[in-house]
C-alpha cells in the first residue's frame, strides 16, 4: 500500500529531526526552574523533543539587564544615579542656607563642650558640615559600598553555585546573564534604598556606623527639621540633641579602632554565608509566565533569588545586633548625662529610642536590600548597662571598657546589668587587666565575671 502524505510526512519528520539532546538539569530543581521558562526540552513546561533553545531567555534577560557590565556585583555609579533621580522626583531638596550652617557649627561646638564635661573620651571632630539630601548621597557611598557589595557579591555568587556542575557548560551563559541580572538589581535598589533612607537619617552616623568622612561632625537639617515636628520641642533643642548624638559617635569610634572593623566584619560574615533556596525559587518558577519577557525582571526584583539566612548567618545578625547595642547605648548614656540640665532632653531621647528600637530607615534599607537587618535590639538594656558601671564604677570605667574588646561585656550581660556592673563573677584576669587601665596598677577587685571575653561574640 502507499504511503499517505500524513505517514511520507511523519517519516520524513523523523528522519530530519535532530536528537534530542540530554537533559543536564534532569532531576534536580532547575529543571523546572529552566524548563518553566521554555529552555530545557522534555522538563516541564519545556518543548519536548527539540534541543535546548535558551537563546530565547538570554536575549530578553539581556535586554532587560544590559546596564550592568562593571566588575564587580554592584555599579555604584548607577546606584547613585538612581539614588539622585529619584530624590529629584521625590520634591525640593535645597542645599542647606547660611544659617542652617551655621547653626549646625554652633550645636558641635556646644556639644563638644558638653561631653567633655562627662567623658573623658576625647573630641573626635574637627569641623563641622550641613548636608543636604542628595549631598548625603554623594558622601556616603563609599562606605555603603564598603557594607553593602560584599554581601552583593555573595547573593550573586550563590546563585552560580547553586546549579549542578553537569549543567554549567550549558547554563554558561545563563549563569553571565544570572550575574549581569543580579548586579542591575542590586545597583537600582540600592540606589532606591538609599533614596528612601536620605529622606530620613539626621546625620552621619544615625544608623550606628560613621558613614561620612572621618572627623567631620554632619547634619541633614532639613530632616531634623522634619524629625523634631510633633514633638514639641524647639528646633534648636532637637539639632542640639541629635549634634551631641553625632558627636559622641565619632568619639566612641576614634576611641575605640577595633569597632568599625568589628561591626563590618560582622556584615562580612553574614555575606559569605549566603545560601540560595533552590526549591523555594522553583515553586517561585511555577507562577512565571514565560510568554511575557518582562515576567522574568519582575520575578528577579520581586525576590526569585533572595537568599534565605542560614543558621550562620543568625550568628553574625546577632554578633551585629549585640555591638550595635552597646554603641547606641554608650551613645545613649553618655549623650543623657552631657543633657542632663537640657528639660526636653528625656522626651527627645526616648523619640530617638523608638525610632531605632522599632525598625528605623537603616533596618528596613538593609532588609530590602540583602535581607540584612541593623537594629540595636537591646538599646535599652544596654544603655542600663552602661549607666550602671558609671553608677557602681565611675565613667572611667565605663569608657575603659572599649580600650580593647576583650575588656566588653557579652550578650549575657546584658540579662544583668547590675551584676556586670558590680563584678559579681570571679575573672580575675579581666578584673587586673580593667584596673590596670584605669589606675596602672593591677588586681583591686575593680570587676569580676565568668563569662567569655568578647563583645557578645562581636568580633
Amino acid at each position: 500500500m502507499a504511503d499517505t502524505p500524513d505517514d511520507r510526512d511523519d517519516s520524513s519528520s523523523e528522519e530530519n529531526r535532530e536528537p534530542q539532546q540530554p537533559n543536564p538539569f534532569a532531576g534536580t530543581p532547575f529543571e523546572q526552574v529552566f524548563g518553566a521558562l521554555g529552555g530545557i526540552p522534555g522538563a516541564a513546561g519545556g518543548p519536548a523533543g527539540q534541543a535546548p533553545d535558551l537563546g530565547a531567555i538570554f536575549g530578553q534577560m539581556q535586554q532587560l539587564f544590559s546596564g550592568a557590565t562593571q566588575d564587580g556585583s554592584v555599579d555604584f555609579d548607577t546606584a547613585r544615579d538612581v539614588a539622585r533621580r529619584t530624590l529629584a522626583a521625590a520634591g525640593p531638596d535645597p542645599s542647606p542656607h547660611a544659617g542652617q550652617v551655621g547653626a549646625v557649627a554652633d550645636a558641635v561646638r556646644l556639644a563638644e563642650t558638653w561631653l567633655d564635661r562627662v567623658t573623658d573620651v576625647p573630641a573626635a571632630t574637627t569641623s563641622s558640615v550641613a548636608w543636604s539630601r542628595a549631598e548625603w548621597v554623594e558622601a556616603t557611598g563609599t562606605s555603603w559600598r564598603r557594607l553593602v557589595e560584599p554581601i552583593a557579591d555573595n547573593v550573586v555568587g550563590a546563585i552560580a553555585q547553586a546549579i549542578p556542575d553537569e549543567a554549567r557548560a550549558m547554563a554558561g551563559p545563563l549563569i553571565g546573564m544570572l550575574n549581569q541580572a543580579g548586579s542591575a538589581m542590586f545597583s537600582q535598589q540600592i540606589g532606591q534604598g538609599l533614596a528612601g533612607l536620605a529622606t530620613e537619617v539626621l546625620s552621619s552616623t544615625d544608623i550606628g556606623l560613621p558613614m561620612g568622612p572621618s572627623r567631620v561632625a554632619a547634619v541633614l537639617p532639613h530632616n531634623v527639621e522634619a524629625f523634631g515636628e510633633g514633638l514639641e520641642h524647639s528646633s534648636a533643642d532637637v539639632l542640639l540633641y541629635v549634634t551631641l548624638r553625632e558627636c559622641a559617635h565619632h568619639r566612641l569610634f576614634a576611641h575605640a579602632p577595633w569597632l568599625e572593623q568589628a561591626l563590618v566584619g560582622a556584615i562580612d560574615e553574614f555575606g559569605a554565608g549566603t545560601h540560595i533556596d533552590v526549591e523555594a525559587i522553583e515553586a517561585q518558577v511555577r507562577e512565571i509566565d514565560p510568554s511575557r519577557p518582562e515576567a522574568i525582571a519582575e520575578a528577579m526584583q520581586g525576590g526569585l533569588f533572595e537568599p534565605r539566612r542560614t543558621p550562620g548567618q543568625q550568628h553574625a545578625v546577632e554578633r551585629l545586633e549585640t555591638l550595635l547595642a552597646f554603641v547606641e547605648g554608650w551613645v545613649d548614656e553618655v549623650v543623657s548625662q552631657a543633657a542632663r540640665d537640657m528639660p526636653s532632653a528625656p522626651a527627645l531621647a526616648e523619640a530617638v529610642r523608638r525610632r531605632r528600637a522599632t525598625g528605623g530607615p537603616a533596618e528596613q534599607t538593609f532588609a530590602s536590600l540583602v535581607g540584612l537587618e541593623l537594629r540595636p535590639r537591646r538599646l535599652r538594656d544596654a544603655a542600663n548597662l552602661w549607666a550602671a558601671v558609671r553608677d557602681r564604677q565611675g565613667p572611667a570605667a565605663r569608657d575603659a571598657a572599649w580600650t580593647h574588646p576583650d575588656l566588653m561585656p557579652t550578650a549575657a550581660d546584658l540579662d544583668d546589668p547590675l551584676g556586670f556592673a558590680s563584678g559579681e563573677s570571679g575573672d580575675d584576669d579581666f578584673d587586673a587587666a580593667l584596673d590596670e587601665l584605669l589606675s596602672g596598677e593591677s588586681g583591686d577587685g575593680t570587676q569580676d565575671r565568668d563569662d567569655e571575653p568578647g563583645t557578645g561574640d562581636a568580633r
